[in-house]
């Protein structure tokens, strides 16, 4: 049986959403086929945690721990920690080195992806349709006019590097632009501001099973109770997610198709998820995420029972096909 280390924490405000995330994965993973042990990697250090809570310490030469005298090699890592270091590519490149396989696409398409700048202006480039957006970055000098002369009003201002919606404003004035900036890099090092997107908002899973064939997941229909998809809507309940959407199947295979070809033209692999908008007729990316959440109020586990799938079975495949 491999020794599968499940890796949650993190470093960032996510951290919170990794805690419970994590306790799906570990609830699904197939213990007749794997030995879990749960790896917590936070600002205290990197710790194996036992059956009783107790921490020891990873050895991060080469990834190992001690338990009960016994010395154990992981086989395979899977990464549920949401933010860094786990989804912007800096465990990817550190597995890499070590030649450990694991559940996320590799470094590249994981720091690119986290970087909503770099990964729209990658698939803008490719074809895809994305918001219009201007990047902002530190110490830059910030000249509002220019920005609603481009975008026009109102507008989103994100951190470029973080996720769930922390730091993320709806800006529907001038003088508002500023203060929003400053908002967003409390939560990230860069920042995006785009041109808002005016229709459904859908997101899809995708993951490719051991056999190297990719599976669609239904499409989850998001209605926020708030102006957009922010923390409250994701995670306090504050939306309905709706699977199947309520859109044509003539869109529906529009979006699968769309899912599939971001999936392989950004060399993606794991279970990922890919949010739209549907502004007159047409999909838009906003955002490819290349480690959502798995919390029991999280899109993807729910997209897997519309699927008449089991997760035990989806993760299985997760982890078998690295090994392919």
């Amino acid at each position: 049986m491999k020794n599968i280390a499940v890796i949650s924490g993190g470093y960032s405000h996510e951290a919170v959403i990794s805690k419970e995330s994590v306790k799906t994965i570990l609830a699904n993973l197939d213990t007749s086929l794997f030995n879990l042990y749960h790896v917590i990697i936070n600002e205290e250090g990197w710790n194996y945690k036992n059956k009783k809570g107790e921490l020891s310490p990873v050895d991060r030469n080469d990834f190992s721990v001690l338990v009960e005298g016994e010395k154990i090699q992981f086989d395979f890592a899977y990464i549920i920690i949401h933010g860094t270091p786990g989804e912007d590519g800096k465990l990817q490149s550190y597995f890499d080195i070590l030649g450990i396989p694991y559940s996320t696409p590799n470094h590249l398409a994981t720091t690119i992806t986290f970087n909503k700048w770099a990964c729209n202006t990658l698939l803008t480039a490719l074809g895809y349709k994305c918001a219009a957006s201007i990047i902002v970055r530190k110490n830059q000098k910030i000249d509002t006019k220019t920005i609603v002369d481009k975008l026009g009003l109102p507008i989103f201002v994100k951190p470029c590097d973080g996720g769930s919606s922390y730091g993320v404003s709806r800006v529907v004035t001038q003088e508002e632009i500023e203060k929003a900036i400053s908002e967003a890099f409390d939560h990230g090092t860069e920042v995006i501001i785009e041109s808002e997107l005016k229709g459904v908002e859908i997101t899809n899973g995708i993951f490719k099973k051991s056999n190297q064939e990719l599976h669609v997941l239904p499409i989850t229909e998001i209605v926020s109770e708030n102006d957009f998809f922010d923390f409250e809507a994701k995670y306090e309940g504050k939306s309905k997610e709706i699977t199947p959407a309520r859109i044509s199947h003539e869109l529906t295979d529009k979006v699968y198709k769309l899912t599939e070809l971001i999936y392989q033209d950004l060399g993606l692999s794991g279970i990922v998820r890919i949010d739209y908008i549907i502004q007159e007729g047409e999909p838009y990316v906003i955002e490819v995420n290349t480690t959502p959440g798995m919390s029991k109020e999280s899109v993807i586990p729910q997209q897997v029972i519309v699927d008449n799938l089991i997760l035990k079975d989806v993760l299985t495949e997760v982890v078998k096909q690295a090994f392919v």
